[in-house]
């Protein structure tokens, strides 16, 4: 941790001594959303992602001043795209700061809707948040992983549920040859060693569908769209995140989320509410190294098992989600989802989770 502090005080030491100045110079005074934007900038440095075009033809417009907006747009919590157009027009340092010199340069509506099409279809924000991950997390030792999941409200119509498939027959007893496949539950063959992580993600509904989860004080809420699974460590930063339908059970996620962020950095603690409460669950978890810690659900008549002190002082940092995602919903756009698609959903979710990293990681930094 201290090699990553003093890495990041540099940085910081490099924006305001240097980059901060010049920029001044150049453009004027900044606004504190336009310097957290060159920061974000700075630290993702998207045009090593950004694919070039060779071959005939004409060229398309330069899609790392595209990627740069579409940052904006989430460091600016802009809740549409002709939002970000429009203060693209006004605004000279932001327009500027994403590559265009004059308005006249900055491309259509339709230009902007092509480019995040193509952003959707190659993951190009999940594979800056991976970069982002793995050279400012991967080497570290992290205490605790927080994981849980939150509703996203889409704006399209839910899809019908398939139909419902004959219930798979039971064993006689005293018979003890192991299930096949097709007679196990998605998380019996998660946990059966026989799946890679792309099968797990692969296996997962995606469709925009109707979801229901219990809140704080206990009534149930529905919602049409998708459902959020974010692992976060301490410092609040999201390392892996996927989307689901929003009917998906959050236990359905629990490893391909454990073993994702195992290939990235390594922690002590899995930190889960009772919605994941699991034996197979707890057993994987231990597999990987960690201490599951996962309050049990009551069930029945029968009063479930307390945790124990120390477990429930070191179960509050699992908080730590929660804050994530009140950020995102709230700062970074994600309460603004007016894209229809899976794919596209996600892309947009992923820029807002950019800048949101950005910002936690540099929350870390000491003081230049």
């Amino acid at each position: 941790m201290h090699s990553l502090l003093q890495q990041i005080g540099t940085f910081g030491r490099i924006l305001q001594g240097r980059l901060f100045p010049a920029l001044q110079e150049e453009l004027g005074p900044l606004s504190d959303r336009q310097q957290q934007l060159v920061r974000t900038l700075a630290l993702l440095q998207l045009d090593g992602f950004v694919a070039v075009h060779h071959g005939p033809g004409r060229p398309p417009h330069d899609r790392a001043s595209l990627a740069r907006a579409f940052v904006a747009k989430a460091v600016f919590n802009f809740p549409t795209t002709r939002a970000l157009l429009d203060r693209l027009h006004d605004d000279q340092v932001l327009r500027r700061l994403c590559g265009w010199e004059r308005a006249a340069e900055v491309p259509d509506e339709s230009v902007f809707s092509r480019a995040f099409a193509e952003f959707a279809a190659t993951h190009f924000a999940e594979q800056v948040h991976t970069a982002l991950i793995e050279k400012t997390q991967g080497w570290r030792l992290v205490g605790h992983i927080s994981r849980d999941s939150t509703a996203i409200e889409g704006w399209e119509k839910p899809q019908p549920k398939p139909p419902a498939t004959k219930p798979a027959p039971r064993y006689r007893q005293g018979r003890k040859k192991p299930k096949p496949p097709e007679q196990m539950t998605r998380l019996e063959r998660q946990c059966s060693g026989n799946m890679t992580t792309e099968q797990m993600l692969e296996d997962l509904p995606r469709a925009c569908d109707v979801g229901c989860k219990t809140n704080s004080k206990g009534s149930k809420y529905f919602w049409i769209g998708y459902k959020l699974h974010l692992d976060v460590v301490d410092g609040q930063i999201p390392t892996r995140c996927v989307l689901t339908s929003a009917s998906l059970n959050d236990t359905q996620v629990a490893v391909p989320l454990a073993r994702l962020s195992a290939q990235r950095v390594t922690n002590l603690y899995d930190l889960m509410d009772t919605g994941y409460d699991s034996e197979q669950i707890r057993e994987y978890s231990v597999g990987l190294g960690h201490v599951p810690l996962i309050p049990r659900a009551k069930r029945g008549s029968q009063e479930p098992v307390p945790m124990a002190q120390h477990e429930k002082v070191r179960f509050r940092e699992r908080t730590a989600v929660e804050r994530v995602y009140s950020r995102l919903k709230e700062e970074f756009g994600g309460s603004f989802v007016r894209v229809r698609g899976w794919a596209k959903v996600m892309t947009h979710l992923m820029f807002g989770i950019l800048a949101l990293t950005v910002d936690q990681i540099l929350r870390l930094a000491p003081a230049p």
